[in-house]
């Protein structure tokens, strides 16, 4: 495998680590709307990741065994949590129920900052890698020189 396919695997999880950033952000956003384009509470966002061979991907790389066993990252789907949100009584906000209880989203905001934390730091250790790879890319073509 050479440093382009390295470069490729990792700015594939930068991409998913991105995606899933802005899905925790758009939860932690919509944590108290009660109301969303659909009638009901917003519902929170995961996106769904997919592990795709590299070889399957490059051509060049279809016979080269190094490639048969590395991954890169695919955002397959964005889903929709359908877990129901708290039903709280307040009867006098615009969406509560006959009864006078409305239905909050079912986003943990706790959780959310915790996922948001564990993103950030995936998406800081691809930039890492890859800044690395930059820098070993040009040794080697320094030691060519």
């Amino acid at each position: 495998m050479n440093v382009f396919s390295a470069m490729e695997i990792a700015a594939s999880g930068l991409y998913a680590q991105r995606t899933r950033m802005n899905a925790l952000a758009s939860n932690l956003a919509n944590a108290r709307t009660t109301r969303s384009a659909d009638g009901g509470p917003y519902q929170r966002m995961d996106p769904v990741f997919r592990a795709v061979p590299v070889a399957d991907r490059f051509q060049n790389l279809a016979n080269d065994p190094d490639a048969r066993s590395a991954y890169l990252v695919e955002v397959s789907e964005i889903a929709r949590d359908t877990t129901p949100g708290q039903r709280v009584y307040d009867p006098s906000h615009p969406d509560a129920d006959e009864e006078g209880f409305i239905t909050l989203p079912n986003v943990d905001v706790v959780e959310e900052m915790v996922n948001l934390i564990t993103a950030s730091r995936a998406y800081e250790s691809g930039v890492t890698l890859i800044q690395s790879l930059r820098q070993m890319a040009g040794q080697a073509l320094d030691i060519g020189a």
